[in-house]
């Protein structure tokens, strides 16, 4: 199931013409001026939020839906962080008993036998419980089968990482639900109440995002290394990345990163959509708190997963990451009829200054990832 060439692209697939280019930022990093919130947003469409609530959610709301707002926040919101904070409690406890008397390798317990089992299953069941306080009730899950499945039959190599567009931090507790995988994360995250056990036991890779040395090569090689290690031993779990590197509105898909196909290893490609009526789940440019609040207070959310078949990559994608990774990109967005884009973080913060009218470097969005 690979694709060997990058020229043409499949019938179905669309190319964002405003995106086809990279816009031109200033020297300064702001944006041209006198731009409206309407040429912004189409200028930075994969980061544009269309929702009933509107750009950064501060939108003005009909009286009736403000009504509603004002009684979920009055009751279904505390109901909610309660339970929340309830499943996340029990998770770590049981990762904190999980782990005792258990050595530690740079801080990832290594876990084995019915300590494993346990944090894996709890870690997948209250996964699924922490979506369902979040309102989503119910998951549409689709797999799509490869059409040489003989084939795929004879190559049963396992794959290395899951990697899927990403639209919200909820992404994360999806594929905790479904596969339990670890992830690339912050090194402050580790040092997190609760969830700092929670992430050793994931088995996550901490990155000083923040570093403009040599430490990107340092983490593509981190990553590589560890992909190759859940190739070799089934006992270390897959890796979840995002190799678009940050969130999007759900119908774009921006440029891969390289780092996921290094090892040369096959992929699970997953397909994350997020339908909705009202407030979108999607997190593209609104503000943390503001958007976990109004996700809480609206009683039923939307998720749609299509599980694609594990892509194996042929001998010239193995050699050229930059090759596999486009062509991986290139069926993600046709099987999820999503629109590509070339525009990346960068012009995510632009977009994000422009809104919020601060300058560039006080302007970084909330989750670099």
């Amino acid at each position: 199931m690979a694709l060997d060439t990058a020229d043409a692209d499949a019938p179905r697939l669309r190319l964002d013409a405003s995106a086809a280019v990279h816009p031109l930022l200033s020297d300064d990093g702001s944006t041209a001026a006198g731009e409206t919130a309407e040429q912004l947003d189409a200028r930075y469409a994969p980061y544009a939020r269309r929702d009933a609530y509107g750009t950064m959610g501060r939108g003005p709301l009909p009286a009736a839906q403000a009504v509603r707002l004002a009684l979920a926040a009055a009751v279904l919101l505390p109901l909610r962080f309660v339970a929340g904070m309830l499943v996340l409690l029990l998770y770590y406890l049981v990762c904190r008993a999980c782990t005792l008397f258990v050595d530690a390798d740079g801080g990832r317990p290594r876990l084995a036998g019915w300590r494993r089992k346990a944090v894996l299953r709890s870690g997948c069941a209250l996964s699924r419980a922490m979506l369902f306080v979040f309102g989503f009730y119910w998951i549409r899950e689709t797999r799509r089968r490869s059409p040489n499945a003989k084939d795929q039959f004879e190559e049963s190599q396992r794959p290395g990482a899951i990697v899927s567009n990403h639209v919200s931090y909820v992404d994360i507790l999806y594929h905790m639900s479904a596969s339990f995988p670890s992830f690339v994360a912050k090194e402050s995250v580790s040092r997190l109440p609760l969830i700092g056990l929670i992430s050793n036991c994931l088995g996550c890779i901490f990155v000083q995002r923040e570093s403009k040395s040599s430490e990107a090569k340092g983490v593509s090689g981190a990553v590589a290394e560890r992909i190759q290690e859940v190739c070799q031993d089934k006992n270390t779990p897959m890796m979840l990345l995002f190799p678009e590197g940050t969130t999007t509105n759900g119908d774009y898909l921006l440029p891969f990163k390289t780092g996921a196909f290094l090892a040369g290893a096959p992929v699970q490609p997953v397909i994350l959509k997020y339908p909705y009526r009202r407030f979108s789940p999607a997190w593209d440019s609104m503000d943390g708190a503001r958007h976990v609040l109004l996700l809480l207070c609206q009683f039923i959310n939307h998720m749609e997963v299509v599980r694609l078949p594990v892509y194996y990559p042929s001998q010239l994608e193995k050699e050229d990451p930059k090759l596999y990774a486009n062509n991986v990109r290139k069926l993600i967005a046709m099987e999820g009829n999503l629109v590509l884009s070339n525009i990346g973080l960068a012009e995510k913060r632009v977009y994000h200054a422009a809104l919020t009218g601060s300058s560039l470097p006080g302007a970084r969005h909330e989750k670099d990832d």
